[in-house]
């Protein structure tokens, strides 16, 4: 062979091997990070919670307390009673924004009772050797010294001689209100129970008046006497969120302005917190709860305490004067005038003291009297919740003026509306711009194609002006598909790479709803699902789980063929993003296959600082399950959770990974470093 034919063969050879190269790392479909560059920081707020009160999601949820109409305050003062006797409802308490109370008098003979019976929520769950703390106002309106009260804890439906299995008594023996209270301990666990009180030894004028009356498991999160109810409380600890958004949602706004979230109410002694309507017990008439109220016992104060005590930053939202405009005609004028505004924008500045004010401001000073001295130290403030219209933004351009006047530190969010795309949209947008408020507040609910659509969404938003907050979207199933099945939180993992690539735009976001009680909902897809003993994690709590701890430091480069992995054509359904935790010296790789083929991959850490080595220590994290409408529930709450493995150390060689990721899979893999 002549020297220029074995040259060309050569060659000829060098570029069919290279062709195969090639053809196998597109077959591999190789992906490339670009480690020497410098990443955009994570924000600590990237992944948090977003709370309203519906589907029972603070009374009869999150908040502890096991006694529905406490203070018998409803529309209706005994909904949730059942009272048999000689049961008189008075007007004149002692507490002020809370008036109502019961007298129990002589029924008229020994042998009959007097008494009430509390329902709970959907019941009263108890647990085997738990203790429960039963406090009550109450004074003796009797001839006697002293009267006596019966409490029983009861299992209604039981086939056994008696009904109740756990009994104290409590003397009242002051002519004045006092509190009393006692510690009872259930020998049985029962979801079920009622709450009994009787008035005892019956005789003529005879009587006591209770109000208040109040049941606590003895344990609740960090030991609070007011508090959040420990197993929901720890579950969402466990998402280790960065920001905390509360406390709605639609509730801020009310149906009518009357009706909206008024903080103000939901601080102080939690005796004297008047009740609110809750907008949800009417708004769905096919999954109506007319006995769904705000007892305000989860107040501000709560929300603010708890979001330090899980390391959160919290984000109150307040009313800006306009009510709920998906249930009112603007033709009736239902929202403040611009002349009205004063009050609320005044509500706004005093909730910042409150959060902030030192002891001797006159909210900051209430804030120390409930406990907590001092600040919460308080960064951010939604502005309104899901308006639209010019009317918004003219409300709001008044308080981002009197806010920055007074607290320039304060970062304001104001909304996008309600919608994610659209002229109201694109309207809105332009005029917080205008504003320039520091973050937009955007919302999808939306379908599976969406969110398998649009991992690419922010990629094109301008990098100047106005930063992201996601603060609610969830995917929801279509075709009957609308609940938590594992395909739609294999979705919102798809789009979250896309929140994660940006992290210069999107600075926060939060799946909503967070909870639902399984016989209280009356919207779903839901985050965490409770009933009244057990909770159940969704496939969408451990997505939002493992990016929320997993979310590093800075977000690198990730490419496949040049382009951003959002699962566009030619990128065979897969879907990355890659970040780097300068403290815990990892790079962490999320990877998304939707398609139902498990898939090769191969991740090449480009420009590598150079004494920086990958260590063949990788451990990958799988959500997955073979049906992709499967769902966990309480009675299988483990049936999709995630597993944690050691891949071989042979996936890495030559600064490149290169693994198998399953069929409908969410996988995490952690890339060592050393320096």
């Amino acid at each position: 062979m002549r020297p220029s034919s074995l040259i060309k063969s050569i060659l000829s050879a060098a570029f069919a091997s290279a062709a195969m190269t090639a053809s196998a790392q597109t077959a591999d479909n190789l992906m490339v990070v670009n480690a020497g560059k410098k990443g955009i920081p994570v924000q600590e707020t990237m992944y948090g919670l977003f709370f309203e009160d519906i589907n029972f999601a603070a009374d009869g949820g999150l908040y502890a307390e096991k006694i529905k109409n406490r203070s018998f305050e409803f529309d209706d003062p005994f909904m949730g009673w059942k009272i048999f006797g000689d049961v008189t409802l008075c007007d004149d308490g002692p507490f002020e924004r809370n008036p109502h109370y019961v007298r129990l008098g002589y029924p008229g003979h020994p042998a009959f009772v007097t008494g009430l019976e509390n329902e709970g929520f959907f019941g009263i769950g108890v647990e085997a050797g738990k203790e429960y703390r039963l406090s009550l106002w109450a004074r003796n309106a009797g001839a006697k010294d002293k009267e006596v009260i019966s409490v029983h804890l009861c299992r209604n439906a039981t086939m056994g001689e008696d009904q109740t299995f756990c009994k104290a008594y409590i003397d009242i023996e002051s002519k004045d209100w006092k509190k009393y209270e006692v510690v009872i301990t259930s020998p049985v666990t029962e979801s079920k129970a009622t709450l009994r009180i009787f008035l005892e030894q019956l005789s003529p004028a005879q009587g006591v008046d209770l109000e208040h009356i109040s049941l606590f498991p003895a344990e609740t999160f960090n030991g609070h006497e007011n508090g959040l109810r420990k197993d929901i409380a720890e579950a969402l600890k466990q998402l280790r969120p960065g920001v905390f958004r509360f406390p709605g949602g639609c509730i801020v706004e009310g149906t009518t302005l009357e009706t909206r979230y008024q903080w103000k109410n939901s601080v102080g002694p939690v005796e004297n917190r008047p009740i609110n309507m809750n907008r949800w017990n009417y708004t769905f008439p096919h999954r109506l709860y007319p006995d769904y109220f705000q007892s305000y016992g989860l107040g501000f104060y709560e929300y603010f305490l708890f979001s330090e005590e899980i390391g959160a930053e919290p984000l109150p939202v307040i009313s800006c004067g306009m009510a709920c405009q998906f249930q009112n005609d603007p033709a009736t004028h239902p929202h403040a005038s611009l002349d009205e505004l004063d009050p609320y924008v005044q509500d706004a500045l005093d909730l910042i003291e409150f959060a902030n004010g030192n002891v001797d401001s006159k909210w900051g000073k209430i804030r120390a009297d409930m406990g907590h001295p001092d600040p919460f130290n308080l960064k951010y403030l939604g502005v309104g919740n899901e308006q639209w219209s010019d009317e918004y933004p003219e409300k709001l351009e008044v308080f981002v003026k009197a806010i920055r006047d007074k607290y320039p530190e304060i970062k304001i969010i104001g909304s996008s509306g309600p919608y994610r795309d659209g002229k109201d949209f694109d309207e809105l947008w332009a005029a917080m711009r205008e504003l320039d408020v520091d973050l937009v507040d955007e919302h999808y609910y939306a379908e599976e194609s969406f969110f398998e659509n649009n991992a690419d969404r922010y990629d094109s938003y301008p990098r100047k002006g106005p930063k992201v907050f996601a603060g609610e979207y969830a995917c929801h199933g279509i075709n009957g598909r609308k609940w938590n099945h594992f395909n739609a939180a294999l979705l919102e993992a798809a789009f979250m790479t896309g929140l994660e690539r940006n992290a210069d735009v999107v600075l926060m976001a939060s799946y909503a709803p967070l909870l639902a009680h399984v016989e209280g909902w009356q919207w779903r897809p839901d985050l965490v699902w409770f009933d009244n003993l057990n909770v159940m994690r969704t496939c969408s709590y451990y997505v939002q789980q493992l990016y929320a701890c997993n979310k590093g430091t800075e977000v690198l480069p990730l490419t496949m063929e040049g382009r951003p992995v959002a699962g566009k054509d030619g990128q065979n359904g897969l879907y990355a993003s890659i970040v780097k935790d300068s403290r815990k010296k990892e790079y962490i790789l999320k990877v998304v296959n939707i398609t139902a083929e498990p898939q090769q991959i191969t991740v090449r850490f480009d420009k590598l600082p150079r004494k920086q080595s990958l260590v063949p220590e990788i451990t990958c994290t799988v959500l997955h399950s073979d049906e992709s409408h499967a769902e966990n529930t309480i009675g299988n709450p483990d049936r999709i959770a995630p597993v944690t493995s050691v891949l071989s150390p042979e996936t890495l060689k030559d600064k490149s990974l290169s693994t198998t990721i399953g069929a409908k899979t969410f996988a995490v893999y952690t890339v060592p470093y050393s320096e």
